[in-house]
C-alpha cells in the first residue's frame, strides 16, 4: 500500500485511542504460531530418548562388494581418434587394465558401451560371478539399470547386448560415478588414441613405477678407498705436506683452507664464523647423519635447506 494512503489512515483514525506496535517479523513467530494452531491433546506421550543400543562400541557394515569384482569402464572421443578403457579390480586388489583403438565410427554413448561390453567380455574370460560395474556416463548406467528408456535406435543393440551379458553372472550391479573417481579409466580410453596403430609391431604392457629419489641420485656413486674432500687439508695440518702432484697455486689454496680448519689428534674441525668448531664427517657418515635428522626419531622431513641447517647446528661439517 502506498505511503500516502496508510498516512491518510491514520489520521483519520487519530480521534480513536489507538496504540499501534511494530510487528515481530515472521520468523520469530512461527514456532508461536505453529504451537497455536496445533494444541496438545490430552493423549500425548513425551518421547523416549532411551538409545536400545547404546552399549555398542562399533558397527560393521558388510556389502557383497567384498567378494564382488569391480570394472571401470570410460571412453575418449575427439579429432585424433576413439579410444576405450576399462579396468578390472579383483577381490584382492589385482588390477587388470585393457585399452583398445576403435577403427570404426562411434558417438560418445555407443562408446561408453564399446567399453562395457569389452569389460564385461574380460570379466567372462575370469569366471567372474558377482561383478559391480561402476562408470561416469549417466546416460549407460540409468539404461542398464532398467530407470530409462532406450529411444536412441543406435544405442538399442547395444542395450540388449548389455542385458545378455549380465544374465551370464550370478549377480551384476550398475553404479554411477564422478569423473573424478574415474580418471585411470580415462586415462587408458586417451591413451588407446593417442598411440599411433603399431601394426605388426608388438608393444609392452606398461609398468607403473614409483621413484623416490631423483633421476641423478643413482648415477652419483661413492668409489671404494676414495679419501674425504678434506684429506689434503687433514694431511697438510698434521704433517705439512703436499700431494704429490700440487703446483705453487695448488699449494697456495691448501694453506689458505687449512687456516679455517683445526686438527685435534685425528678429528677435523672446520671453524666458523663464530669460533664454533663443526666436526667435518666423510661420505658414509655424512648419509648416516642425514637420514638420522631427516627420517630418524622426530621424522620431520624438512626440505634440503633446513636439513642442512639443523645438521650444521648438530656440530656436523
Amino acid at each position: 500500500m502506498p505511503t500516502w494512503r496508510l498516512a491518510k489512515w491514520q489520521i483519520l483514525l487519530t480521534e480513536f485511542d489507538i496504540v499501534y506496535v511494530t510487528r515481530t517479523t515472521m520468523k520469530a513467530q512461527s514456532l508461536e504460531d505453529h504451537l497455536a494452531k496445533n494444541p496438545i491433546d490430552d493423549e500425548y506421550q513425551p518421547l523416549s530418548t532411551y538409545f536400545p543400543d547404546e552399549e555398542v562400541n562399533s558397527v560393521e557394515v558388510t556389502s557383497k562388494e567384498t567378494n564382488a569384482w569391480k570394472m571401470f569402464f570410460d571412453g575418449a572421443v575427439n579429432a585424433k581418434g576413439i579410444g576405450i578403457g576399462e579396468i578390472l579390480i579383483s577381490p584382492t586388489s589385482q588390477h587388470y587394465p585393457a585399452t583398445a583403438r576403435l577403427w570404426f565410427f562411434c558417438t560418445n554413448n555407443t562408446t561408453e558401451y564399446e567399453a562395457c561390453i569389452m569389460g564385461m567380455d574380460m570379466e567372462i574370460d575370469h569366471d567372474v560371478e558377482e561383478l559391480l560395474i561402476m562408470g561416469d556416463s549417466n546416460l549407460i548406467i540409468q539404461q542398464a539399470q532398467g530407470e530409462w528408456k532406450t529411444r536412441d535406435v543406435k544405442l538399442i543393440p547395444y542395450r540388449q547386448h548389455v542385458e545378455d551379458l549380465t544374465k551370464r553372472f550370478k549377480s551384476v550391479e550398475f553404479r554411477y560415478i564422478h569423473h573424478f573417481h574415474n580418471e585411470l579409466a580415462d586415462a587408458l580410453a586417451t591413451l588407446a588414441l593417442m598411440l599411433p596403430y603399431p601394426g605388426n609391431l608388438h608393444i609392452d604392457p606398461l609398468e607403473n613405477q614409483i621413484r623416490e629419489r631423483h633421476g641423478y641420485y643413482n648415477t652419483v656413486e661413492v668409489e671404494p678407498n676414495v679419501q674425504p674432500g678434506y684429506h689434503d687439508i687433514k694431511r697438510f695440518l698434521k704433517t705439512k705436506e703436499y700431494p704429490e702432484q700440487a703446483n705453487g697455486d695448488q699449494k697456495r689454496t691448501i694453506r689458505r683452507l687449512a687456516s679455517g680448519f683445526f686438527l685435534s689428534g685425528e678429528v677435523l674441525y672446520k671453524r666458523t664464523a663464530n669460533l664454533n668448531l663443526l666436526r667435518c664427517v666423510d661420505a658414509e657418515e655424512a648419509g648416516r647423519i642425514m637420514h638420522e635428522v631427516h627420517a630418524g626419531v622426530c621424522e620431520p622431513h624438512m626440505n634440503g635447506y633446513i636439513l642442512t641447517k639443523k645438521i650444521l647446528r648438530a656440530g656436523y661439517y
